[in-house]
């Protein structure tokens, strides 16, 4: 059975590789089993001084993997985000073609964010009837601002590499071919730094997010399993899982 997260380790850096191309990399609660098991390996182990997350040149993320149970999905999903957000190590993340709902959030959460060109990033929670969620109402409007954040989170545009860049959202934009290597780079010179004054730097330029954290985040999940009983998402989850049947039928 094909793995749908892979790892590697080396110098250092703890790779963690989405592999579920054939869904898009659409996240489902076994891959966030393994996410969070993975998530506490490299932020427990002394020798692992960086972590970067991937997919491969042509897809990061479609997203929530909405065909599966809803109710499923949840609880995984917000440990995730949780491991996620108090991971003390610093996140380099490696971007290519869709990065859409968590697979846009999660990278408020990194540290650098390298972008191919083919990216193309959404959010569209609101669509979907429910709301932002991974710390993303809190760190989205102060990158962005809030206008802007209001305007992508609501409107639910898709924006491109070189937007997010100019965003502040990612740090570099790059080939497709490129992309793994160059986050790997990245990745590797934070791995060679010294590690105690790499944190404690990435600890105090975070500590005044990291405070209200924890409960803009317990507010986020709080609304979205709000949200999830309403009539309306439940109409537009049927209406999404019955296009989904159609497309795997034809």
């Amino acid at each position: 059975m094909k793995k749908l997260i892979l790892t590697e380790e080396h110098q250092g850096v703890f790779t963690i590789t989405l592999n579920r191309q054939a869904k898009k990399n659409a996240i489902n609660a076994a891959m966030y089993e393994l996410l969070c098991q993975h998530l506490k390996y490299a932020n427990d182990s002394a020798h692992i001084r960086c972590l970067l997350i991937q997919g491969d040149a042509n897809c990061f993320s479609a997203g929530n993997d909405f065909t599966e149970s809803v109710d499923e999905e949840g609880l995984p999903a917000f440990i995730f985000i949780e491991q996620l957000i108090k991971f003390t190590k610093p996140i380099v993340a490696a971007v290519a073609g869709p990065a859409i709902g968590i697979g846009t959030t999660l990278l408020l959460q990194c540290d650098m964010v390298i972008a191919a060109n083919n990216s193309k990033f959404i959010l569209p929670f609101v669509h979907l009837g429910i709301c932002l969620e991974a710390g993303s109402s809190l760190l989205l409007p102060l990158k962005i601002g809030y206008n802007r954040a209001f305007e992508l989170a609501v409107l639910g545009a898709p924006f491109t590499a070189e937007q997010a860049y100019q965003y502040g959202i990612v740090n570099q934009v790059c080939q497709p071919n490129e992309v793994i290597e160059k986050a790997l780079n990245v990745a590797q010179s934070i791995a060679k730094l010294p590690a105690d004054s790499v944190q404690t730097s990435r600890k105090l330029m975070r500590q005044s997010t990291d405070k209200l954290m924890v409960t803009v985040t317990e507010n986020e999940k709080n609304e979205v399993h709000r949200l999830m009983k309403t009539e309306e998402f439940q109409s537009i989850m049927n209406k999404f899982s019955q296009s989904a049947k159609r497309l795997d039928n034809s």
